[in-house]
């Protein structure tokens, strides 16, 4: 379980490290996918599967990660959408 443990630990310190340079959804994505990796093999180390429970947790981390990007953006563009209208009505009335 240490050995695990410390496993996960290393791939998560080098995932930060190595997310200089990617876009949001990039970093998004795999940072889904490492917590659900490091999540799953936790997890299935205890019913005695710790790869098949990485696998199956960072292909669920990934998705997630994919899908908060997806609504981060959408946030973000609804914010956008709403702060042009405000200084078009603002102009307006002046």
């Amino acid at each position: 379980m240490k050995k695990i443990s410390l496993v996960i630990i290393l791939a998560i310190s080098l995932v930060v490290l190595g997310c200089a340079g990617m876009s949001d959804t990039q970093k998004r994505t795999l940072g889904g996918g490492a917590v659900g990796a490091g999540t799953g093999a936790l997890i299935g180390a205890m019913s005695g599967e710790a790869g098949w429970g990485a696998a199956i947790g960072a292909a669920a981390g990934l998705a997630g990660g994919y899908l908060y990007d997806q609504h981060e953006k959408s946030k973000e563009a609804s914010y956008n959408e709403g702060y042009k209208a405000g200084q078009k009505s603002s102009k307006k009335s002046q």
